[in-house]
């Protein structure tokens, strides 16, 4: 398969952002991400330094606008009664002229659970709920409107705690599987008419090899670590995710929201830093991904800075490979 080769461009020359979730209200693209900061803890072994302490709201009138603009803090941690530290991955839902946001963040226990914060505009300010969304675990939300229905998606591996969950509980012995047994799933759930919280137990999302098998856990080109996202190209669903210690974007194809998915290939090589976390959003009839890499920050992985890029697919609907590199 032909490598796409866009341009990829930074959207912020002085202020480090990551994990972008992107979308277009009112017209206007509106990126909500990860806030990363300088820090003084020094723990990678479980992501203790990625200590992000409050969300933005960046904007953008065009996709040809060169940079992005600040429109600054619309929600702080102190101001989220539960939670403790490490605001990670957010996103975001419209419903009802109410927005969403939806962000993980460690309770007083030490545990990550999944908040909501809402506002009567995109641009925020955001006000938390009292608790966590009940049942909720692990990291990286994203939702996806379809049908009039709303999916939350989830999940995380290593830092993200997801392996210490089997059947929605927290295990004190639980750790990854063995190479040889399947990998973890990232998980879906169906929200709520009022979209606060889970209508159902989160269910496993089951993505497959190209024989029908699921992915095993010792599969790490290929199987789940964290970053998932969901969108629809031709009536068809689109999961990806990153591999994480392979740095890899990849991607499965459905046929329904619940899966199962089955493993189609790579969208992004490594870039420079530990992993990757993206968008792929359709603006002005075409596609791009947003992501983030280190190189700004000189390689280091706590502090990364969001790009864009023009995302292709193929008259198979295949995505075209991209260099992580550019």
């Amino acid at each position: 398969m032909v490598c796409a080769q866009q341009n990829p461009r930074y959207l912020f020359d002085d202020l480090y952002f990551a994990d972008p979730s992107i979308h277009v209200f009112n017209n206007k693209i509106f990126i909500y991400p990860s806030h990363d900061i300088d820090t003084e803890v020094k723990d990678p072994t479980n992501g203790g330094h990625y200590n992000m302490k409050d969300y933005h709201v960046l904007s953008m009138d065009n996709i040809q606008q060169e940079k992005a603009k600040d429109l600054g803090i619309v929600l702080k941690l102190e101001d989220i009664p539960w939670a403790d530290k490490q605001l990670w991955a957010p996103d975001i839902a419209e419903k009802n002229s109410k927005y969403f946001l939806y962000f993980p963040a460690k309770d007083k226990k030490g545990n990550f659970k999944i908040g909501v914060a809402t506002s009567n505009t995109p641009e925020g300010p955001f006000t938390a709920e009292k608790n966590p969304i009940k049942g909720s675990y692990s990291i990286d939300p994203t939702v996806l409107k379809d049908n009039n229905q709303y999916y939350i998606y989830f999940g995380g591996l290593k830092g993200g705690q997801l392996e210490k969950y089997r059947n929605n509980k927290l295990l004190s012995e639980a750790k990854e599987p063995n190479d040889q047994d399947n990998a973890l799933s990232p998980k879906i759930a169906l929200l709520s008419k009022n979209i606060l919280e889970f209508a159902e137990k989160p269910r496993d999302i089951l993505i497959l090899d190209e024989n029908g098998n699921p992915l095993k856990a010792g599969d790490h080109e290929r199987r789940f670590f964290e970053g998932v996202w969901i969108h629809k190209y031709n009536n068809t669903y689109y999961l990806s995710y990153s591999t994480g210690d392979t740095h890899k974007l990849v991607y499965a194809i459905g046929n329904n929201p619940y899966g199962p998915f089955t493993f189609q290939g790579e969208i992004l090589s490594p870039v420079v830093g530990w992993t990757t976390h993206h968008s792929i959003v359709e603006i002005d009839k075409k596609w791009y991904l947003f992501y983030h890499d280190s190189k700004p920050s000189g390689g280091k992985n706590h502090l990364r800075s969001i790009k864009v890029r023009e995302l292709q697919y193929d008259q198979q609907g295949h995505i075209k490979p991209m260099n992580g590199q550019d």
